[in-house]
């Protein structure tokens, strides 16, 4: 709706700021949406049901509804919703619209865009109607650029989480001696262990142990056939106390014997 004209929004009656009683439901109807429903939550505690999907109705709370869409909702009594709805129309098709729901970031403005479009009507307003539409724009450009902001973010924080999960991975092979720990990893990615394990497998492609393990073994095999240590050697420099275990291992990952690689 970015590049819709202000003159192509077509106002509906339906639109108000309520209080919601207790007993407040929004009701299956025998039809779907005929149009378009901007619909706000100034307070209280809901959910909302569009197309089968549950959704939280809170603070702050928005959603764009088109035609077509099959809505439903209900509150808790003892917290009930106060919200706003604008119904309305467009007479040309849209290349951008809004996504169906999301919390507004900025609310101020947004407010005062919601509370302004309402009072236009309760009185008579000279020009309501061509304000109204310009408004209906604004709020429109609103949630599209709130959700641009929120795609930056996103990419950014992935491009960060990358950086971040590389050069763990590089941290690990240039100390593969060092007894790294999930824990001690996750705290110097500065990211929870669970998350830390998800991301290193899907970005680095082994599990945190699995490339801790290979990491020691490809600097054994260096160890063992360029610098002519020994096996016991090469096992105490990358943390093995055990020299049965290391020479297991090394063969699980190699094939062979360390014994074989000197």
């Amino acid at each position: 709706m970015l590049y819709v004209k202000p003159d192509s929004f077509i106002l509906k009656p339906a639109f108000a700021t309520i209080h919601c009683e207790p007993n407040w439901q929004w009701r299956k109807r025998n039809q779907p949406l005929p149009n378009y429903d901007l619909f706000y939550v100034w307070s209280g505690i809901g959910t909302v049901n569009l197309n089968g999907k549950s959704y939280n109705a809170q603070k702050g709370s928005c959603f764009l509804f088109k035609p077509g869409d099959w809505t439903t909702a209900t509150h808790d009594p003892q917290h009930p919703l106060v919200l706003s709805y604008i119904h309305f129309d467009l007479n040309e098709t849209p290349e951008l619209v809004p996504k169906a729901y999301r919390v507004i970031q900025d609310p101020i403005p947004f407010e005062s865009l919601l509370t302004r479009y309402i009072r236009l009507f309760l009185v008579k307003t000279f020009g309501a109607e061509i304000e109204a539409q310009l408004i209906l724009k604004q709020l429109m450009i609103h949630l599209l650029r709130e959700e641009r902001e929120k795609e930056k973010r996103l990419e950014h924080s992935s491009n960060d989480l990358l950086e971040t999960i590389r050069e763990t991975a590089n941290f690990i092979q240039q100390h593969p001696g060092v007894p790294h720990s999930i824990e001690s990893l996750a705290i110097r990615a500065n990211l929870s262990p669970r998350y830390f394990s998800q991301k290193f497998k899907e970005i680095i492609g082994h599990t945190v142990r699995n490339y801790i393990i290979r990491s020691r073994i490809n600097r054994a095999e260096h160890l063992l056939h360029n610098m002519g240590m020994t096996v016991t050697e090469a096992a105490d420099a990358l943390g093995y106390n055990d020299l049965h275990f290391f020479s297991r291992q090394f063969k699980k990952y190699t094939g062979k014997n360390p014994s074989e690689i000197r």
